[in-house]
């Protein structure tokens, strides 16, 4: 097994799932975010070159550290082996999930009052 550490991070955005592998994970400095650093993907060497994998290369082009909200992580594992990355449409989509609960006023308002 490698020295390094390797991280499959499963999260959701705008109705679909992601899954991908980066070489760091930690809380970040932003209060509720998980922050992902290093993603991996695919070896170039490879002859075989999947294109949902390459549509995430191309949306991740120059992201340096990605900041997940906590609340859209799903699952964070340590692989010893990096696999394909992948983005798949969520099995909630957008009309069957329903919205975090808001208040009804204004912050500092009366709720009597209109």
């Amino acid at each position: 097994m490698s020295d390094e550490r390797k991280y499959r991070v499963l999260f959701t955005s705008q109705g679909k799932v992601y899954e991908i592998y980066a070489r760091h994970v930690g809380q970040g400095a932003i209060f509720g975010f998980i922050e992902v650093e290093e993603l991996l993907f695919g070896d170039r060497a490879q002859v075989v070159v999947d294109p949902a994998e390459e549509s995430l290369k191309l949306e991740f082009k120059g992201v340096r550290r990605l900041h997940v909200p906590l609340h859209n992580v799903l699952r964070i594992d340590e692989v010893e082996q990096e696999g394909v990355s992948r983005v798949t449409k969520s099995a909630d989509a957008p009309g069957k999930v329903a919205l975090f609960p808001t208040p009804l006023g204004q912050p500092g308002q009366d709720p009597g009052q209109s």
